[in-house]
């Protein structure tokens, strides 16, 4: 559908099953992409727990189920939080593919909730750190090849419903998302010259592996039972459902592709009518 053989793409935290990331990197290879499925490769206590980061082992299932559908796919483990993993991230892609067209910035942290009384700076630094500074180290290298192979490229960040309004327990989380957009907004302005677009996708509620963490999280915090919380989410949108990591996985082939050419700069909802501004 939308002309993407012979390009290459990277999604970060694409390395678990059933995430946001493994779904855009399996639609991106459906619609004729290589893709390379990158994620954190370990656990590592709070702060980078099992509901919230692939190891490389699921990163290689995630990998073969994909190849299964007859793509190209490669592994790289990376740290986003640091600068020389995410070089290595973009030379291997281009080692193993010859060149880069699309990066994903998918990986973040969306578990490290505390009321603003009771963050701690770690927590805070962790998510600043994978959500914002990540995607700026991952945008600076990834478009630096763009560049270099000169015939333009896409940049798509995902953001959240969060990059538009404020949640309890979340003010790390909404204040790096608000982040993203400023930077995507700044970025698309300096690198139009290059054909390169830069956009975001702000989901709503996605119940993936790390939505069952929250759902069961906001719920306990809110005093409601589980299925209360759900059907108070699902009151206020106006398709009547929270999101699928299919409804993200087409956006981002959409942004990927040349029918997206001539938008950049943009925060696109895809959030049921539940975010309209």
């Amino acid at each position: 559908m939308y002309g993407l053989d012979g390009k290459v793409a990277i999604v970060t935290g694409a390395g678990r099953h059933g995430g946001l990331g493994k779904a855009m990197a399996m639609r991106l290879a459906e619609e004729g992409c290589s893709v390379v499925v990158a994620d954190l490769g370990r656990t590592e206590g709070e702060l980078f727990p099992t509901h919230g980061v692939g190891t490389t082992d699921e990163m290689e299932q995630v990998a073969e189920e994909i190849r299964s559908a007859g793509a190209r796919v490669s592994t790289i483990p990376c740290d986003v939080r640091s600068e020389a993993q995410v070089e290595a991230l973009i030379a291997g892609a281009v080692s193993e593919f010859g060149r880069l067209d699309v990066i994903v910035n998918n990986a973040g942290i969306g578990y490290l909730m505390q009321l603003v009384t009771e963050m701690e700076e770690e927590k805070w630094d962790a998510v600043l750190d994978v959500n914002l500074k990540g995607m700026f180290l991952c945008t600076k290298h990834a478009t630096r090849q763009m560049i270099e192979q000169g015939d333009g490229g896409r940049v798509i960040n995902i953001a959240s419903q969060a990059a538009k309004s404020g949640f309890p327990y979340a003010s790390a989380y909404t204040a790096s998302k608000h982040g993203v957009m400023g930077f995507t907004r700044s970025i698309a302005i300096e690198l139009g010259s290059h054909n390169i677009t830069c956009n975001a996708i702000c989901p709503n509620h996605v119940t993936t592996g790390l939505g069952s963490w929250q759902n069961a999280f906001f719920s306990d915090a809110l005093g409601l039972t589980e299925e209360e919380y759900l059907e108070a989410m699902r009151s206020r949108i106006p398709l009547g459902r929270p999101g699928l990591t299919d409804d993200i996985a087409k956006a981002c082939a959409f942004l990927a592709s040349d029918q997206a050419g001539y938008i950049t700069g943009e925060a696109l909802n895809v959030s049921g009518g539940e975010e309209m501004h």
